[in-house]
């Protein structure tokens, strides 16, 4: 099974901003991410569990520059080549501009995500 970046739906488009996700990729929605920097997923996060995100992600960073906060207090910087694991529990501000590959079970993802619909309304993004 495969598919072309140019055949995965784009889900989100803004200044800066191109997400593409195509779920139930043999149980995985893989995504195609770019982000401006400054992007904060906390605020969108608000309302989860401990605030954070409760989905799991495996991928892979083209290019840019991610810090991630875990719950326990702990934060890392994804950039250029790393490949990555976020368990549960984590939220992401954008450092640099960044392009990613990212592999998430797709019913938490789904969860995730219609809750960050939820807070973009609600924050009038």
């Amino acid at each position: 099974m495969k598919v072309s970046k140019k055949n995965i739906p784009v889900t989100m488009e803004g200044p800066g901003t191109i997400m593409r996700a195509k779920d139930n990729f043999g149980g995985m929605t893989v995504g195609f991410n770019e982000l401006p920097k400054g992007t904060d997923f906390t605020p969108l996060l608000k309302g989860l569990e401990n605030d954070s995100c409760h989905c799991p992600h495996w991928g892979y960073i083209l290019s840019g520059k991610l810090l991630v906060k875990y719950t326990d207090g702990t934060e890392e910087i994804l950039t250029d080549d790393d490949v990555y694991f976020l368990p549960k529990g984590h939220t992401a501000i954008v450092q640099e501009d960044i392009k990613m590959i990212e592999f998430s079970p797709s019913k938490e993802l789904s969860e995730v995500m219609a809750h960050v619909g939820k807070k973009m309304a609600e924050l009038g993004g």
